[in-house]
């Protein structure tokens, strides 16, 4: 069984990206998979990396237990609404604190390893939009940032995604098929 950290990037509490994380957790549990879930919402951290990549800042309990749950995990899911066309600011700096230990010591040899090599990932967004409309307008800048500079930098592939788009006029039973589909998707650890 496989051992799955879920990361839900949202400043607000009871979001429906809250709910596609659990959803995605009792599909995962009910296959026997080990779950952790985060919700940045929730959690009790220093957003800020105050010096940077300089300097190793000690991580409060809540970034510290999700540090474990990472380096520990097979597969990573990262849920989060689209916001100003990027990742909302609380799931940046929980990124940048909770990855800095690792990126600030660099290896031996003096390189940065690709010290998440042999990790999957999931990426879920939600937006406002229509899903095709940020793919081929705006080129998912986000997701190909999140993927390309952040996921794969620290050696995680493959990274997969979802994006569900046009959340505000949705309707109640297209809502549902999409938990629906992230509790599938927590059954095959995928």
């Amino acid at each position: 069984m496989s051992r799955i950290a879920v990361i839900v990037g949202h400043a607000r509490k009871d979001t429906y990206c809250e709910a596609l994380g659990e959803a995605y957790r009792r599909g995962a549990e009910a296959e026997g998979h080990h779950v952790s879930l985060f919700v940045t919402s929730r959690m009790k951290f220093d957003p800020i990396l105050h010096e940077g990549f300089t300097q190793i800042q000690p991580l409060e309990p809540d970034l510290q237990a999700a540090y474990v749950a990472l380096k520990e995990a097979d597969h990573l899911v990262l849920i989060f609404p689209l916001w100003l066309g990027t990742l909302p600011a609380i799931f940046k700096g929980f990124l940048e604190r909770v990855l800095q230990p690792d990126l600030v010591e660099p290896s031996k040899e003096g390189k940065y390893i690709k010290f998440f090599k042999g990790k999957s990932a999931r990426v879920i967004m939600t937006m406002g939009m229509p899903g095709f409309i940020y793919r081929w307008y705006f080129g998912a800048f986000a997701l190909r940032m999140l993927k390309r500079n952040i996921l794969g930098f620290i050696g995680i592939a493959p990274v997969r995604a979802t994006i569900h788009g046009m959340m505000r006029t949705a309707s109640p039973e297209k809502l549902q098929s999409w938990l629906a589909d992230a509790e599938s998707l927590g059954r095959k650890a995928s």
